[in-house]
């Protein structure tokens, strides 16, 4: 069926919420798949290339969400740095893709949830660690990646879409030890780093994420648990929790950066105008220690070792 014209407008939106997923085979879209069905909402995905302009346009005639929720994109397999070696692909798909979605929503006047990311910083004197946090209005400060380097360029212009809410995760972690995880990329690694950094634990937001889109939210917001943690106390808890025969070692940057072909971002996120946010709705945050004790605990309950 051929998508409509352009100027058509999707103006008989629902009642009721109706969500559709993009990156439907993905590891955060299935998570959003299942917390929506246990919700009883009503719920779609699709892998429809976000840069193919009619494809996305003949989906959401036909479904008619009222809700996009976008965890689509190029993130690398296994890690960033394969964006270093396709940068055609990683524009298509991040940038291109991710603009042509947003504005195919914004045309049939549907509500659009990007998660991005917060990986486009890097510690500086002004916001050194242990110091203050960066925030929404900062400009990003790291370019050390490919991958970084789209997903900063293309924000802003995200952000004057009046229908877009912008979601910057880092680092997500899963109850589970799924490969996405973060926690199990970290257990894979012979060597880890030992810099704070701040840490979005699904089990926490993407709760949240379906509330600030229920509420129609809009621009911007770190989408992290308040507070940092290193990659050691990370696993310092893993082990205390989890997996008590667990060890690893730590270099520094100067030696990961022997080992890695792209560079990579630290950072702590402030929290403050999510917090407040959510809040409204009565719905609150952990910090990211105590958020990880919580999931090691649901991890060992669940028999994970």
């Amino acid at each position: 069926m051929a998508a409509w014209e352009a100027n058509d407008r999707l103006d008989d939106h629902f009642q009721q919420p109706r969500f559709l997923i993009w990156g439907g085979n993905g590891w955060i879209a299935g998570q959003l798949k299942r917390l929506l069905e246990e919700q009883g909402k009503e719920v779609h995905t699709t892998t429809i290339r976000m840069e193919n302009r009619e494809a996305v346009l003949s989906e959401l005639f036909l479904t008619r969400p009222t809700h996009v929720l976008n965890a689509a994109g190029c993130t690398g397999r296994p890690n960033v740095d394969w964006c270093e070696d396709n940068k055609s692909q990683t524009v298509r798909s991040n940038v291109i893709g991710t603009l042509n979605l947003a504005d195919a929503c914004f045309q049939a006047k549907i509500h659009c949830t990007i998660f991005a990311t917060g990986c486009v910083y890097q510690y500086d004197q002004t916001h050194p660690i242990g110091g203050r946090g960066y925030t929404e209005e900062d400009r990003p400060n790291f370019e050390g990646s490919f991958y970084s380097l789209t997903k900063s360029h293309v924000e802003p212009i995200l952000s004057s879409y009046s229908n877009c809410l912008i979601l910057r995760l880092r680092m997500p972690v899963s109850d589970d030890l799924h490969p996405r995880n973060f926690v199990t990329k970290l257990l894979g690694y012979e060597r880890v780093v030992d810099i704070p950094n701040s840490n979005t634990m699904l089990h926490d937001l993407l709760p949240a994420s379906i509330i600030l889109a229920e509420h129609g939210q809009t621009g911007v917001y770190n989408f992290t648990n308040p507070g940092s943690i290193s990659h050691t106390e990370v696993l310092q808890l893993f082990k205390e929790i989890v997996r008590p025969e667990f060890s690893w070692k730590n270099f520094t940057l100067e030696e990961q950066a022997k080992v890695i072909k792209a560079g990579r971002s630290n950072c702590t996120l402030d929290t403050t105008k999510l917090v407040a946010k959510l809040g409204e709705y009565k719905y609150g945050v952990p910090e990211i220690h105590e958020a990880y004790k919580r999931c090691f605990k649901r991890m060992k309950a669940a028999g994970i070792k």
